[in-house]
């Protein structure tokens, strides 16, 4: 533990604000979603990937890479949707194994509902709180983050956006 390459003051100051306003921002998204809709934020999000694909339906799999989640915690969610019936599932005709979820013509509905009070959320909490500048550095940085948690930077992209 004496090797570790403690924070400074700056960096501490960086960890403890992405902290704070992630898990605030989380927890507003969580609220305003559930008082509007009677979704969680994972649900949602579901319903935003189904809603953006060809034909509303996605394999399993498939979805819960995008949405960085376990199988098992999308295939809860999946199945609360379903008892709503915001999404159905259904066999995947060339793999006995594989099953899509299918967005339903309900579901396309809340989801419809939603979005609107959803991004004005967003916008209240986050975007709009930003100016321009500030926007554009949390986008390339966090975006930066994503990629190489991802395995789509290596550490010399790393390096060479630091110069």
């Amino acid at each position: 533990m004496s090797d570790a390459e403690w924070l400074d003051e700056r960096e501490m100051a960086a960890w403890h604000g992405f902290l704070q306003a992630s898990n605030r921002v989380g927890h507003h998204l969580e609220q305003q979603l559930k008082e509007d809709s009677g979704l969680s934020h994972p649900q949602y999000e579901i319903l935003v990937r189904l809603g953006d694909a060809p034909d509303g339906e996605i394999r399993m799999t498939e979805l819960a890479k995008s949405l960085i989640t376990s199988k098992s915690g999308l295939t809860y969610q999946v199945g609360q949707l379903e008892k709503r019936g915001l999404v159905r599932r259904r066999s995947c005709p060339t793999d006995v194994r594989g099953v899509f979820a299918v967005l339903t013509d309900e579901g396309r509905r809340v989801l419809g509902d939603a979005a609107p009070g959803h991004v004005a959320a967003v916008r209240e909490v986050l975007i709009d709180v930003l100016d321009e500048r500030e926007l554009e550095l949390l986008a390339e940085g966090l975006g930066r983050v994503a990629r190489r948690l991802s395995g789509e930077e290596d550490g010399a992209d790393r390096d060479e956006s630091r110069k």
